[in-house]
């Protein structure tokens, strides 16, 4: 090979070589901005999912301090109902019939997840419970609830009413 010819295929490679050179600078762009894509659309998926989880808590929260709301003022017709029973009578349509209202009152709270709080027997826990007096009773432990005066209530975790009671020692 002459050194002419030698240049030529010199030359040659260098051109092919810069010829390439902007098609690898061009597929490392694009791999780039695939990944800054694919990077924005991970955190935009997760933002959503974020985003749907507090709302549907949102919503629960909403939810729970409505039923809340209504079923503290039914509540006082529950406890009006339940002397009404303890009360007696000699009717006993009467009664069955103020039984029957009761029981449909308490199923509705049920339904809506109002629970009543349990009392009797039951340690005192000042979250759920109030009490209204201290007994010495050598039959109960320490801080165990002898009597309720008035029934308490919750929704999920949240107290719509403290239950009253009387606690022993």
């Amino acid at each position: 090979m002459t050194e002419n010819q030698e240049n030529e295929n010199l030359e040659e490679k260098t051109t092919e070589q810069e010829a390439q050179q902007p098609e690898i600078i061009e597929n490392q762009n694009t791999t780039n901005e695939l990944e800054e894509m694919n990077d924005r659309y991970k955190r935009l998926f997760a933002e959503f999912e974020n985003y749907k989880k507090r709302n549907i808590k949102e919503k629960e929260s909403l939810r729970n301090m409505l039923v809340s709301d209504i079923m503290m003022s039914i509540l006082p017709i529950i406890d009006n109902l339940e002397k009404a029973i303890t009360t007696g009578t000699t009717d006993t349509a009467y009664e069955e019939g103020i039984k029957m209202v009761l029981k449909q009152l308490k199923d509705t709270l049920a339904y809506h997840g109002v629970k009543e709080i349990e009392t009797v027997g039951k340690p005192f826990d000042p979250e759920l419970h109030e009490a209204v007096s201290h007994i010495t009773d050598e039959k109960l432990g320490q801080n165990i609830i002898k009597e309720e005066f008035r029934k308490g209530y919750i929704i999920g975790n949240k107290v719509i009413r403290h239950s009253m009671v009387i606690v022993a020692n």
